[in-house]
């Protein structure tokens, strides 16, 4: 025991030694990079020992309501408070706002908002209580303005709770009639047209996790409402008023008239996927060969439905209009799908003509059952409702809720929580080292820990018994709840050595997030809905046994059938092939009749390509297309140094175009001094920081890598990090080279590459970066890693999933290298897709006017604007036109610093063997920074094996002879200015 003592106390100095020794040279100016980067100095504070950013710096709304009404606030009020748009009090500087006409409407405040700005309004309440905020508003349209508008309200300044963060205000869509059908005779998924007017809007939290609008408790006197965002729009009114009571059945049902004689009439039937309107535009039709859907065309695809797996999510409304022939009593049926999920239950709020007949329609449970089902709206017991419609139009929607399942999810994040605090707790026990000679008694070493670990996995014990008995039946997350529970079960059976493996805890957090994720899906399908007469038999929903039987063989035998052939046997068209989906394959092809087509004369018929090996063998037979889109930036080289795609050098204006797209994404399509693939989209590393959290820590925003490194010791006593990094821009950046210039050996054997490896693996080695990262998203949203380096599409999973983050995130460019002249170098790829023509295309010539067509701004610009609406912001297109990419809806802020990072895009080239340098770079990295060796010595093994096999590939295709003596190079395109073709993008 004296000697287990003697090594922890030794332990334990040392690593108080390790500490002083790391932060005393950091920490006297850790604020400086931040002074340099945003040109004021950073508040003292924020270091008191907590860990910033695992906490909500507000409540949530539930927490805020509970604790306002223990405060005696209150909904039973009748006041009524209306505020013009145009009466503003007040508005940030540089806010483009103005009092005019718009959209048939005098007098409205038009706010152009194109950067973070805000608006601000007051208001003098005579009657204290909880309000509701409604909104009169219109959409600012055209193709830049596609999402919904986000705001950020506060109230005298404060943000009240954490769902006030990220209001939004919807969109009408409405999908374009007729669906158009292609040469096959199958219908083409119609693209969603805005059809947004002045539009009314009690605020919701963006998720849908309220039964009711969002209420404020506002004392009596003067208060301010101010309003954030960057979205434009025009505002009419805010209206703040008491909560709209909604009576349960019985109630509403004694108010109607009496005695109403039944309505004699046939039952009036809508066709689901004929809309009047949707809130998302990406709610689109689906495809369903049941034979009891209606239209339904025998082997033909037919969008007879709503997709309900899009429909599944975050307020996502959908209306419908029809005419009741009579004044009086009805029932609402449906012909639905609700088995997407195992024994799950998706909820619907239910509104006629705009408002919420009764309670039980609030959250309106469809339970799960396979295939589809003839379903009544009624009550616990299956009763039908009854609904009381005047004559002539009428309206019903309905919106996705996560009403019910809200108090699960919240508990399920609070489990989370009290995880990753014993996470921190056994990572401050450990100093974050994994000492395999340390012996733990986790009871006497981290007191109370096993007891927390415990009460975690009875609290999800807990709560998956509520989820039973709200699904009726136990369901994939109540399973995967068992799972979590299990897997803290076996930490305990042996809790001192949890130590060793503290990644097991994040493992299990990241089991119960991704149930929380589940719970947050919620899909249903829709063929048909019904309103008939009250007392009227239902009509019939499903198909019978016989039909069923029928439709199914039909099925079966039409699924042999071929589906269309390759266009190869038409001599007059040129040949496409593109490796995406059917959507963007059907998109393509429209654009080409609409557009390409009658300016060219060139007949174009475009293939979906299900599989890149399919390419390989249908080359191999000789019967390639003439152009293959979408392809992984590594295939045109693969396929180049084996002659089998043109030589793009070829064309007498290549020299022109290639002038369209940055030079550094050229480099992985050279080979051999001709250029064989062309860049199509592209993504982009960019620097993630979260404002809050380096506000309160007094950091600034790194410029360069030397002012992360005094930034990390500060992070890191936080209990935060930054991410791991890629070997690619970090040792591009920093001056080593992948390959010689002759492309015949890797360019790591050279001085500046061993320096450069060195400074990669000290990340981890010295600087203390987590080995791996398995979500920066989750980290982000949690301010484990307030900051980091991730790629662009980082950026619309935040926009979209993080609405609590609203306004609490920037980005920036990379941190880059300081040169002697001042410039701070920040070279950084980025993964491509590419498009290419077939060294056996019958028409090169055509398809490389086809190229040119599809990669030019404006058609690039449409394709994208088009993609976008059809499935919405996640399937944002990252063209590598820097025209087209510049039109799309970014901010203005972050557009400038996207820009500013694409002047120094530069991907690694590629030789003969290069696919030995992702393997051997990485093996590197392991032995040095999980085994400890030398990195030099470490390098230069990987370099050994690297020289290799590009020796043993440039000899296979002829650089060097079986003598070893050069017979020719590759003379690699050198890329060393940033790009000065960003320039005319960038506001000055």
């Amino acid at each position: 025991m004296k000697l287990k003592a003697l090594s922890r106390t030794r332990v334990w100095m040392v690593s108080m030694l390790a500490l002083v020794l790391v932060l005393s040279p950091a920490l006297p100016g850790f604020a400086d990079p931040g002074e340099a980067a945003t040109g004021a100095k950073p508040e003292a504070g924020g270091m008191d020992g907590e860990l910033i950013g695992f906490h909500r710096t507000e409540p949530d709304y539930a927490e805020a309501m509970e604790k306002w009404k223990q405060e005696g606030a209150s909904s039973g009020h009748s006041a009524k408070l209306a505020i013009a748009g145009s009466n503003l009090a007040g508005s940030s500087a540089g806010a483009q706002v103005k009092v005019g006409t718009y959209h048939g409407k005098d007098n409205v405040l038009i706010w152009s908002a194109a950067q973070d700005e805000w608006i601000e309004y007051e208001i003098e309440v005579a009657q204290g209580g909880l309000y509701t905020i409604q909104l009169s508003y219109h959409p600012f349209l055209g193709s830049k303005y596609r999402k919904p508008m986000a705001l950020n309200l506060t109230i005298d300044g404060n943000t009240p709770f954490l769902e006030a963060r990220s209001i939004e205000l919807r969109r009408h869509w409405k999908d374009k009639l007729p669906i158009r059908k292609d040469d096959r005779g199958d219908e083409i998924r119609p693209i969603a047209e805005d059809i947004s007017g002045w539009m009314t809007w009690e605020l919701r939290d963006k998720a849908g996790a309220y039964e009711d609008p969002l209420q404020w408790y506002l004392t009596p006197g003067k208060h301010k409402l101010r309003f954030a965002g960057s979205d434009p729009l025009a505002i009419e009114s805010i209206t703040l008023q008491a909560v709209n009571k909604t009576a349960d059945y019985l109630t509403v049902k004694d108010s109607w008239p009496s005695g109403l004689a039944p309505v004699q009439a046939d039952p009036v039937v809508i066709e689901a996927e004929q809309v009047l309107w949707k809130s998302d535009s990406s709610l689109a039709l689906a495809y369903d060969n049941d034979v009891g859907n209606t239209p339904y065309v025998q082997g033909k695809i037919t969008y007879n439905t709503l997709n309900g797996e899009r429909w599944n999510s975050e307020n996502q409304e959908i209306a419908w209009s029809f005419e009741a022939p009579e004044t009086g009593l009805y029932q609402i049926a449906l012909r639905a799908q609700q088995g997407f999920v195992s024994n799950r239950s998706s909820f619907r709020t239910i509104l006629i003509n705009g408002e919420v007949p009764f309670s039980e329609l609030k959250a309106y449970r469809f339970l799960y059952a396979t295939g589809w089902k003839g379903l009544a709206l009624s009550d616990n017991q299956g009763v039908p409702f009854e609904f009381y419609l005047k004559k002539g139009t009428n309206t019903i929607s309905m919106r996705v809720t996560q009403a019910p399942l809200k108090p699960l999810a919240m508990e399920l994040e609070q489990v989370i929580g009290g995880l990753s605090k014993q996470f921190n707790d056994i990572r401050a026990l450990t100093g974050g080292v994994n000492d395999k000679n340390r012996t733990w008694e986790i009871d006497r070493d981290l007191p109370g820990f096993t007891a927390q670990l415990k009460d975690n996995g009875d609290r999800l014990e807990a709560i998956r018994e509520k989820l039973v008995l709200l699904n009726g039946r136990p369901d994939a997350v109540s399973q995967g709840l068992v799972s979590a529970r299990k897997d803290i079960d076996s930490l305990l059976k042996d809790a001192d050595e949890i130590p060793y493996e503290p990644g097991r805890l994040i493992e299990i957090q990241g089991k119960i997030m991704a149930q929380i994720q589940a719970l947050n899906s919620q899909p249903l399908q829709l063929d048909r809905l019904y309103v008939v007469p009250a007392g009227q038999k239902l009509p019939k929903m499903e198909a019978g046994f016989s039909e069923k039987l029928w439709g199914g063989l039909a099925n079966f035998f039409d699924s042999f059938k071929a589906k269309g052939k390759w266009s190869t046997d038409q001599a007059d068209t040129l040949d496409v092939w593109m490796y995406r989906g059917r959507d963007y394959v059907n998109l393509l092809q429209g654009l080409a009749d609409e557009m390409f087509t009658p300016q060219t004369g060139i007949k174009v018929k475009v293939n979906l390509l299900k599989d890149e090996k399919q390419l390989v063998l249908m080359n191999a037979a000789g019967i390639a297309p003439d152009v293959a889109l979408g392809l992984p930036q590594d295939i045109p080289f693969d396929y180049a140094i084996r002659g089998g795609i043109y030589n793009l050098k070829q064309f007498s204006d290549f020299d022109q175009f290639y002038g369209r797209f940055s030079p550094g994404s050229w480099t992985p399509y050279f080979y051999d001094g001709g250029y064989y693939g062309v860049p199509e989209t592209q993504s982009f590393q960019m620097l993630y920081y979260r404002k809050d959290i380096l506000q309160r820590l007094g950091l600034g925003i790194p410029d360069t890598w030397e002012e992360l490194y005094k930034m990390l010791p500060v992070l890191q006593q936080s209990g935060m990090n930054f991410t791991p990094i890629e070997h690619n821009g970090f040792m591009q950046m920093h001056g080593a080279e992948y390959y010689a210039q002759d492309g015949l050996k890797t360019g790591l054997g050279a001085e500046k590459g061993f320096e450069t490896f060195k400074q990669w693996t000290d990340l981890q080695n010295k600087f203390a970066l987590d080995q791996r990262m398995d979500s920066f998203y989750q980290h982000f949203r949690e301010g484990s890693y307030p900051i980091g380096v991730a790629d662009i599409n980082t950026y619309i999973q935040l926009t979209v999933a993080a609405p609590e983050l609203n306004g609490l995130w920037g980005l920036a460019p990379v941190p880059g290298v300081r040169q002697e002249d001042g410039q701070v170098v920040r070279w950084l790829g980025g993964n491509m897709q590419s498009s290419v023509i077939m060294k056996h295309a019958k028409r090169p010539n055509e398809g490389w006017e086809f190229i040119k067509w599809w990669t030019s701004a404006g058609v690039q610009e449409r394709f994208g604007t088009d993609l976008e609406m059809l499935n919405g912001v996640t399937f944002r297109w990252n063209t590598s036109n820097i025209e087209a990419f510049t039109k799309l809806p970014w901010k203005e802020d972050d557009l400038k610093a996207i820009m500013e990072q694409w002047r120094w895009f530069r991907e690694i080239p590629n030789v003969p063997g290069s696919y030995f340098m992702e393997r051997e770079l990485r093996n590197a990295w392991t032995r040095t920074v999980i085994n400890g060796m030398n990195s030099r010595t470490s390098l230069e093994t990987a370099v050994k094996e690297v020289n290799r096999e590009i020796r043993r590939k440039v000899q296979e295709f002829g650089f060097i002879d079986s003598n070893g003596n050069v017979v020719r190079t590759m003379n690699l395109p050198v890329v060393n200015k940033p790009w000065e073709g960003v320039e005319p993008y960038v506001k000055k």
